[in-house]
């Protein structure tokens, strides 16, 4: 009888496992439902541009523009997080700007990858905004990929607001026994922004919530602490995963305009 229970523990771990390796992309990219995204902030407005572009594998992408890029000093690229939009960041752009969604294809992590390469060329080709001019942000994962992005072309300076270490350390959040060592074997996403940014040549600027129950604190200051530039570490008292900005307000807005200014 013991024989036959750690057989079937056995059986149902390992079709967990594969369960988990078929629909890992659907944990990692959620994009938010079609009558979710009907109610989220709408695009457009004075100043704001929306363009259309390709990815490397031939994908159609959409993306905002808010202000000139060729009539400011710097442009920064940003990368939204998991079920979220990129209409849904013009409103802090617009801030930023202040002075302080229908696409093809599955969301896997090399569609991300492509994604943002295409992002950075079409910065860097329809407006011509080098490197030395270009800064990178990203919010939850999408810190991870705009981590990613900056390994392969370095901008000025990478703000990341509410990173994670890696996609390793995440799964260990799932409470799913002996996953982390299986990981390897498992895993098609292969985030590890502490690794990255241990050999990156640019500063790394971080914001966190002190209240994060999604990606906890202690993971930005993990990202900060590995980081061979360093920039500033700022920790939001009382703010969650997605309200850093709204609750750090002046602080935030703040450390945003040093990061940019280095």
């Amino acid at each position: 009888m013991l024989l036959f229970a750690a057989v079937i523990a056995f059986s149902v771990y390992a079709l967990l496992l594969v369960v988990l390796w078929i629909q890992q992309e659907r944990v990692v990219f959620q994009p938010p439902s079609i009558l979710l995204a009907g109610r989220l902030t709408r695009a457009g407005g004075q100043g704001v541009a929306q363009v259309s572009y390709r990815a490397g594998d031939g994908t159609a992408l959409t993306a905002y523009v808010v202000g000139d890029p060729r009539a400011t000093r710097g442009t920064l690229l940003a990368f939204h997080g998991n079920a979220d939009l990129a209409r849904n960041l013009i409103p802090w752009a617009v801030e930023l700007g202040r002075g302080y969604d229908g696409l093809a294809g599955m969301p896997t992590y090399t569609g991300a990858a492509l994604d943002a390469r295409a992002a950075f060329a079409f910065v860097r080709d329809s407006f011509g905004v080098s490197s030395g001019r270009l800064a990178y942000f990203g919010h939850s994962l999408g810190s991870a990929i705009a981590t990613e992005l900056a390994a392969e072309h370095p901008p000025r300076v990478l703000l990341l607001q509410s990173p994670f270490s890696s996609a390793r350390a995440m799964a260990r959040r799932m409470f799913i026994p002996g996953l982390a060592l299986f990981w390897p074997i498992v895993s098609r996403v292969h985030y590890d922004t502490i690794l990255r940014v241990r050999t990156l040549g640019v500063p790394v600027w971080v914001a966190h919530g002190n209240r994060d129950l999604i990606i906890p604190p202690r993971m930005g200051r993990e990202v900060f602490d590995a980081a061979a530039e360093k920039g500033e570490l700022l920790v939001v008292a009382g703010a969650g995963h997605n309200d850093v900005a709204d609750t750090g307000r002046d602080d935030y807005w703040r450390w945003v305009e040093r990061a940019l200014a280095s």
